[in-house]
């Protein structure tokens, strides 16, 4: 028992530094809840449950890049708890052998979008992409079908997950004028709340497995708010590399469990 919630912690650690990088955590947290054998559908909403801890370590480290974006981050993330609640209610209705046969896509999209994302965020992403030049008309559109891609996303986080946050990062990237640090900033913020949202309807229609959810919560805390700090020393691109790498493995591997 020792041992499991020690392994828990860690991975919770290590699935927060992940969500500071990419907003991958899943890909760390979600199998080592499986590793103690919890079942898939169980583990998952444990897991949602889990990511809140996250954002608490997150959200207060980001006070400075939201100042002065409350109005704007309010706004999407109204939108995304509402696709959050469709998610979540989906993964209810969904039966459990469902949910393992798209997981591993879920997870080889992650390592994809890892690598695609990886090219644009290296640094402050938000002076590279430019706003100039579009006719009024444009700009509507692509921000409408960006608030659609808002829910969609919502939608992903509440039933799943993982690369959710990178496709934020992206749909941020497009409507918002600010730098990366302040979009990821609003990133961090939107996913907790979207956590926050499942929890909410996890707590009265799903099982959770509350002494899981605790020790990887912990990790989660400690992770979320010393990933900054770590980041700032390492080579983002190679860790963004070796961590698709690990999702494409952990794919192939769910993949065969759940069809062989």
């Amino acid at each position: 028992m020792l041992l499991t919630i020690l392994f828990l912690i860690v991975a919770g650690f290590f699935a927060g530094l992940l969500a500071t990088i990419a907003g991958l955590a899943s890909i760390v947290s979600y199998p080592a809840l499986l590793i103690v054998g919890i079942p898939p559908v169980v583990a998952n909403v444990s897991n949602t449950v889990a990511l809140i801890s996250t954002g608490l370590g997150a959200i207060p480290a980001s006070m400075r890049e939201l100042k002065g974006q409350w109005h704007r981050v309010m706004g999407y993330t109204i939108l995304a708890v509402i696709g959050s609640f469709i998610g979540s209610s989906l993964l209810l209705i969904a039966p459990a052998s469902t949910f393992e046969k798209v997981v591993p896509f879920f997870i080889l999209s992650a390592g994809i979008l890892l690598i695609i994302s990886g090219r644009g965020t290296e640094s402050n992403v938000g002076t590279k992409l430019k706003h100039d030049g579009r006719n009024p008309h444009k700009e509507r559109i692509i921000k409408l079908i960006s608030y659609f891609g808002i829910v969609f996303v919502g939608g992903y986080l509440g039933y799943f997950g993982a690369a959710g946050g990178v496709v934020l990062l992206a749909i941020l990237g497009v409507i918002t004028h600010e730098g990366f640090a302040e979009y990821n900033a609003v990133k961090n913020f939107m996913c907790c709340i979207c956590n926050v949202a499942a929890t909410l309807l996890f707590i009265f229609k799903a099982t959770i497995d509350w002494a899981a959810v605790v020790p990887l919560g912990i990790g989660l805390l400690i992770g979320g708010y010393t990933g900054p700090l770590i980041v700032r020393h390492v080579n983002v691109k190679m860790l963004r590399m070796l961590i698709a790498i690990a999702s494409f493995v952990l794919a192939g591997y769910l993949g065969y469990k759940a069809y062989l």
